[in-house]
């Protein structure tokens, strides 16, 4: 058992073959013996027992009482019966041609009526065939009246009286005597030859009767027409035309008053018979004739149409006309049966195992096996998000408080799973929207409060790599940490007009070059921080370099860097200029070195030395009480 569908509409196969192409039997029964003991397939059962046939099968029904199902099937010609209640084979029956179809003459197997190709009628018992008789012409379908116990057999051909109409044999099965039949019009032939016609000669492929109500006997033909006749009457008594191709499967709906029919091309028409046109027209979209048509009915008594030909299956809902889902097996479809007041669907194809299908949203499953509810729900257990994809689980208070009780039990939108229901995704956004209209406010406040505390984590000091200069940018963000607000995009780290300083190999900052030493003397190459800075500025009055050194702040940038400063105990320490002179004298000239780039002028005036040691003024003297405070400016030109 598998999920065939996963949608709004799963559907389950519970027997049939996954591949297009038979296995041989010697292979299969080995297959069968190595895969025995294996844990995938300890699992799996088997619904019904040996419910294939050695070649295909052609029909399948099951009866009234849901007790038996029958199917026929070849090679060699044969038909089946399976008990439901022991879920196995009864007993199997070889017949002397193929058989075409069949219908089931009691509300058990025990009295049957099967059409064969070789233009035959065989009534079968328990005990056997009971009575065999030979058709004129080859028939197409069978139909049985209950009121009146006549058998109605449409036939291929034109009647031999000349008339040129095709005919619908009647047999009587209380007289035991054919009656004379049923003329429909067919077209008209002028190469026929005999009572079977030409190649190209017209036929009444179906048949059909609406048996618990009107009783109108409906006969779907190869000129694309549907005649009607009254059984009690025995007259025809309306016709219905124009339709493309021929009809190749009719249905009445269970209160009479509609007709589906399927043509030759694929295309699924209803009537109301009180109306010409069509009130549902659906094109099966594969071009094929259609096999058969049923009226089906969901325990909410939801109106659905099962239409199927050879390749695929698709039930429409007859009120909106959607289409309410499809199966697609992967073998040529012949029949399909629908069990009673269920969603279990069977098929005869042309495999050599059939089809059983389940369809939960259609209905429970047949009484005669009830495991198979639980073992969807246990499967729904294990593939939910398959299964359910456009749902969402409630809680019974969940449901009141939404106000959706009045529509348990009524609507396939909630669907009860455990202790809750599952309930459309749309109609539970409606819904909580008509009950708090102010959701979406509260959403957007949710939204806006994330928002704030993402940013307030993001004041903590961000790290952003870069391919060149991640020295530079380390710098920037520890700048923007001490104002406490970090921004990985602020200032010239987002800006696009730098984004080269970050990105190209030729923008690198080289810190061992003359220019960067230039403008950054204390800085050591391979180093992050310095140990001490002293910046240029331009002040109007050296009165207000105090209020401007305690006033300013670092900004994200650049600093131009003109001199250097000791440190002194891990203090800073401002030094003249002069001092630094009187420190180079000390150095041999020999051992010194200038780093000036460019042209150089220098002018020497004679001196005498006693002039120069009257003009030489004695050392500042160090006050103690000054050590360790701070200069109030930075400029280190005012000392000069």
């Amino acid at each position: 058992m598998k999920l065939t569908s996963a949608g709004t509409v799963p559907v389950y196969t519970i027997a049939g073959p996954s591949t297009a192409r038979p296995l041989p039997d010697w292979l299969l029964r080995r297959r069968k013996r190595s895969a025995k003991y294996d844990p995938e397939n300890l699992n799996n059962f088997e619904l019904l027992q040996e419910f294939e046939f050695e070649e295909a099968s052609n029909c399948v029904r099951v009866s009234e009482d849901g007790n038996w199902i029958m199917s026929s099937g070849t090679y060699k010609p044969q038909f089946h019966v399976h008990s439901t209640q022991e879920l196995s084979l009864s007993f199997s029956r070889h017949t002397k041609s193929e058989n075409t179809t069949f219908i089931l003459l009691s509300s058990d197997y025990t009295k049957s009526l099967h059409l064969q190709n070789d233009r035959s009628l065989e009534f079968h018992t328990p005990m056997g065939c009971h009575y065999e008789t030979r058709l004129p012409r080859f028939g197409r379908d069978l139909a049985y009246i209950r009121q009146n116990t006549e058998v109605l057999i449409p036939a291929v051909g034109l009647s031999s009286d000349g008339s040129g109409y095709g005919e619908v044999f009647r047999l009587d099965l209380e007289r035991g005597q054919y009656l004379r039949p049923w003329q429909v019009d067919v077209g008209t032939d002028d190469d026929s030859a005999g009572l079977q016609g030409s190649i190209n000669v017209g036929s009444v492929n179906v048949a059909t009767v609406a048996e618990y109500t009107h009783g109108l006997c409906a006969f779907g033909t190869s000129i694309g027409t549907v005649e009607f006749f009254d059984p009690r009457s025995k007259n025809r008594v309306a016709v219905l035309g124009g339709q493309e191709g021929e009809v190749t499967a009719l249905d009445y709906s269970s209160d009479g008053l509609s007709l589906a029919l399927g043509t030759s091309t694929g295309r699924v028409r209803q009537f109301d018979l009180r109306n010409p046109r069509p009130i549902f027209d659906k094109e099966h979209g594969m071009g094929l004739p259609i096999k058969n048509i049923i009226h089906l009915k969901t325990p909410t008594e939801e109106r659905k149409l099962l239409a199927a030909d050879k390749r695929i299956i698709k039930i429409w809902d007859e009120d909106s006309g959607d289409l309410w889902t499809s199966i697609e097996p992967t073998i040529d479809l012949n029949h399909v049966a629908h069990c009673p007041d269920s969603g279990m669907l069977l098929t005869a194809n042309e495999g050599k195992q059939q089809h059983i299908f389940f369809i939960p949203n259609l209905g429970l499953a047949p009484k005669w096996c009830p495991f198979v509810d639980n073992m969807v729900h246990e499967m729904e257990n294990e593939t939910p998000a398959e299964t359910y994809d456009n749902y969402k689980f409630l809680t019974v208070p969940e449901i009141k408080s939404l106000g959706l009780s009045h529509l348990v039990g009524k609507t396939n939108l909630l669907r009860p799973y455990m202790h809750g229901y599952f309930v459309a995704a749309k109609l539970y956004d409606d819904v909580r929207l008509i009950a708090n209209p102010y959701m979406w406010e509260e959403e957007r406040a949710k939204r806006v409060k994330e928002k704030i505390e993402k940013e307030r984590a993001s004041r903590i000091r961000g790290v952003k790599k870069v391919k060149v200069n991640q020295k530079l940018v380390n710098t920037v963000l520890k700048r923007q940490e001490k104002r406490e607000q970090v921004d990985l995009e602020a200032g010239m780290l987002g800006d696009e007009r730098f984004a080269k300083i970050f990105e190209d190999d030729d923008m690198v900052i080289d810190e061992a070059s003359y220019e960067f030493r230039a403008i950054n003397p204390s800085t050591i190459p391979g180093h992050e921080d310095t140990t001490a800075k002293s910046t240029i500025r331009y002040q109007a009055d050296s009165s207000d370099s105090e209020s401007d050194a305690d006033d300013s702040k670092p900004s994200d940038g650049i600093v131009m860097q003109v001199s250097s400063s000791k440190v002194q105990g891990g203090k800073i320490r401002d030094t003249a200029l002069g001092s630094r002179v009187k420190d180079l004298k000390h150095v041999p000239r020999k051992e010194r070195t200038s780093e000036v780039v460019g042209e150089k002028q220098v002018t020497f005036v004679p001196e005498s030395k006693k002039k120069a040691k009257q003009q030489e003024e004695p050392a500042p003297r160090h006050d103690r009480r000054k050590e360790g405070r701070r200069s109030a400016s930075t400029n280190t030109f005012r000392k000069l």
